[in-house]
């Protein structure tokens, strides 16, 4: 399992790079997704994979260490939540982008400056 979340990582991370490397907006936005994603997994992993109970739910006296660790997962929903606001905030200043220039690409900014 932890293997296979890795390479889920390392793929994520790839394709992340590759397109915030091209100079569609819409790849730069769907890389800057990308790039969110592997990094709640990459947390989600650093943080060890348990099959503990969940946090809170059934707290019995003497069995804490086989409980979840919450922080983790907090952070990890808090980066969700984050990286939900940003995407819809950047989409919102694509389509604004593309109703002023009429095109997609980058380097269209520079020249309408």
């Amino acid at each position: 399992m932890l293997l296979l979340l890795a390479v889920v990582i390392g793929v994520l991370y790839g394709s992340a790079v590759y397109l915030l490397l091209r100079r569609n907006i819409f790849k730069l936005i769907l890389g800057l997704i990308f790039l969110g994603h592997a990094t709640n997994l990459l947390l989600f992993v650093a943080s060890g994979l348990t099959s503990g109970y969940p946090a809170f739910i059934r707290f019995v006296t003497g069995e804490s260490e086989s409980m979840a660790d919450p922080l983790p997962q907090a952070l990890i929903l808090t980066a969700i939540v984050i990286g939900l606001g940003v995407t819809a905030f950047a989409l919102v200043l694509v389509y604004r982008f593309y109703s002023v220039t009429k095109t997609v690409d980058l380097d269209e900014l520079s020249e309408n400056e």
